[in-house]
């Protein structure tokens, strides 16, 4: 006798006081939508990789902050791969590369080292700015930055102008002005304007070069002339700050124009290599590297002393140091020039007129060059 099948019923109120019994449908469990089996593979997938690499590329050209090529990295296993690949670290932009000093670990030195690796000319620089002058690798430090140099990458050759100018790394006798100002000039044909600023200052004064005041003054106007079209250029639709300055107003949060144009203008930009440089010893408890060692004072450098009394020293005050003529002339418009206050010039050691003492000249005698 074969078992009877048993129904399961339920009773479903339909109206008051009336019940139905109706046969219950039994519910089953959906373990996948009909969307997601009918789903193909991933579209990602379908790209080929130098379609990807290219995009990749672009994306690290234009990264605004280091975040904008980590989150690429956080994305999937694939993108990962591509975007590590030499093509992309090659064409890195200065901020995605621009490590913090407080996030300075071993893991953010071999990235960079990484960029070297693949080409990159703005890793060479900061990397070698930073093992030059935080690590205290000389000689690794300014051979990086001479890969770049050879590149014609116009900070580092401006950044190689100024070791040869003060013999940073090595004695007072390890100065080669000629060196320098052939330096400034190759890296002021590049467009770099301080390096334009300073050898305009080098022809005014005879640092280096035999003097020639009216060329020197010609360079000046033209560094002014690139500083305000770098401005225009940027497309600030602010021009509060194209007004002629009162003599007695002081003037905040921009740099004058260093000649006749009578205008200011905003900050230059820092560059991520100087501002880790400035930040370095600020985060590890001082503002001074030791030894008897000196910042140059002018905040968006950042370079430090390899040597005691390397830089020059402002001659009417006896307080600030900088590492370079230009870094001078911006932090006199910018800040000094309201800050300084003149003291014993036998204790200053110059002529009371707002003169900065330098070392030596090419001839090894002491020479004061008057600020602008």
């Amino acid at each position: 006798m074969l078992p009877v099948r048993k129904t399961k019923r339920t009773f479903n109120s339909t109206d008051a006081g009336d019940g139905v019994f109706t046969p219950g449908n039994k519910r089953r469990r959906c373990l996948s939508s009909p969307a997601s089996s009918k789903a193909g593979p991933d579209l990602l997938d379908t790209i080929p990789d130098d379609l990807v690499v290219s995009i990749l590329r672009r994306l690290a050209s234009t990264s605004r902050c280091p975040a904008d090529f980590i989150s690429v990295l956080m994305t999937c296993k694939r993108l990962k791969s591509l975007a590590t690949s030499p093509l992309v670290l090659s064409r890195l932009s200065r901020k995605a590369i621009a490590v913090k000093a407080q996030n300075w670990t071993e893991e953010a030195h071999r990235f960079l080292k990484r960029c070297v690796d693949a080409g990159s000319l703005e890793a060479c620089y900061t990397l070698g700015m930073i093992r030059f002058y935080c690590l205290q690798n000389r000689g690794n430090g300014a051979s990086l930055m001479a890969k770049a140099a050879i590149s014609s990458y116009a900070p580092a050759l401006y950044s190689l102008a100024v070791i040869q100018f003060n013999g940073s790394g090595g004695s007072k006798n390890d100065k080669d002005l000629r060196a320098g100002v052939a330096l400034c000039a190759r890296a002021a044909f590049l467009g770099h304007v301080d390096a334009l600023r300073e050898l305009g200052h080098c022809l005014q004064d005879g640092y280096g070069v035999p003097q020639n005041v009216s060329e020197g003054r010609r360079f000046l106007v033209q560094a002014n002339a690139r500083e305000l079209a770098a401005v225009l250029s940027s497309g600030n639709e602010t021009r509060s700050w194209l007004t002629l300055p009162h003599p007695n107003q002081t003037q905040i949060g921009g740099c004058p124009l260093l000649s006749d144009f009578g205008c200011n203008v905003p900050a230059p930009e820092i560059h991520p290599a100087n501002r880790f440089l400035a930040d370095w010893y600020a985060v590890r408890g001082g503002d001074a590297p030791g030894d008897g060692l000196r910042l140059c004072s002018h905040g968006g450098c950042g370079r430090q002393e390899t040597r005691k009394h390397e830089f020059r020293r402002c001659s009417v005050c006896g307080v600030v140091n900088y590492c370079s003529r230009a870094c001078q002339a911006l932090d006199w418009k910018l800040r000094h020039k309201m800050d300084c206050a003149p003291v014993e010039q036998d204790a200053a050691g110059g002529d009371g007129d707002g003169n900065v003492q330098m070392e030596g000249n090419v001839d090894g005698d002491n020479v004061l060059v008057p600020m602008s």
